[in-house]
Parts: C-alpha cells; sequence; structure tokens
C-alpha cells in the first residue's frame, strides 16, 4: 500500500491522537495523547520545524512525525539549536515504508532549518523504532535510565 507524506494540520489531530494512544497503550505509558494535546505539543508546537502526516491512498492518517528545535532549558537535555524528533506510526503499517517516507520529509526540513544534529531518544526496550532509527543513520551517543539518546548528524 503506498503512502503520501504532507505537512499536518489542526484537522489531522484527531487521527493523530488515535495512532498514538494505541502506541502508548502497547507502552504502558500515561503520556498524554489527546487530540488537544497533539495539536499543541507536535502540529502546532512553539518549537516545532515540521511536523509531517502520512496518509494511505484514502487520505486516512497512518503514521506521523514531528521534528522540532531545542531551546534553552529544553525537557530533552539537549543543546541549544539541535533538532529533536518522533515518530509515531500504526502498527497495522509497520514495515511497509511509512518511517522511511516520513524522514525524508524531516531531514529536507531539518537541511531548511540548518540543523546539525538530531536526537531521537527511545526507550532502550522499544526494538523496533531502535531498528528504525538504526537504519536512518542515526547513532548511539547517550543512555538514560530506561532510555537511549540516538543522534543523525546533518553535516
Amino acid at each position: 500500500m503506498g503512502v503520501f507524506v504532507r505537512e499536518a494540520t489542526a484537522e489531522d489531530a484527531e487521527q493523530m491522537s488515535h495512532i498514538l494512544q494505541k502506541i502508548l497503550v502497547s507502552w504502558n505509558s500515561e503520556r498524554p495523547s489527546s487530540a488537544a494535546h497533539v495539536l499543541a505539543h507536535y502540529v502546532e508546537s512553539p518549537t516545532g520545524i515540521r511536523c509531517s502526516v502520512a496518509c494511505d491512498p484514502a487520505g486516512d492518517v497512518v503514521g506521523f512525525q514531528s521534528l522540532g528545535r531545542a531551546e534553552a532549558d529544553n525537557p530533552y537535555d539537549l543543546p541549544t539549536g539541535w533538532g529533536y524528533i518522533g515518530t509515531y506510526v500504526d502498527a497495522k503499517m509497520a514495515g511497509q515504508g511509512v518511517g522511511k517516507a516520513l524522514f525524508t520529509s524531516s531531514l529536507e526540513a531539518a537541511h531548511e532549518a540548518k540543523l546539525q544534529e538530531i536526537d531521537a531518544t527511545i526507550g532502550e526496550t522499544n526494538a523496533s523504532a531502535l531498528a528504525y532509527y538504526n537504519a536512518l543513520g542515526f547513532r548511539s551517543y547517550r543512555t538514560m535510565p530506561g532510555a537511549i539518546g540516538k543522534k543523525f548528524s546533518l553535516g
């Protein structure tokens, strides 16, 4: 099944929220996932560079990826100016190129924003996410309790 990628809009927040909710349940996580949260923290994030959605041929959202820029005193403890990325793909679309298509859009935005590094912080037990970011060229550079920090260098 082919997908197309475009920038996320406020109208996508509900479908994005459903994807995020399913993923967080599988992680046994209580992180926020409402449509309002998705809108504020992904689609319209004040530190956002680009939030992209992958859609199936019918136009339904099957995944999303957000790219933001770390500011001073950011919650990720990243150097100011680094990018940070998060990827969420519906499990039924795993292995079908959705993540790769999303990263193509984010990488374009990262170059336009003149980022030098992009961080992906991943749960240490999330084998599929670790493999995904490895396949894209991210390399481990730090460990935290329960998580691994990977970075992609653009320079």
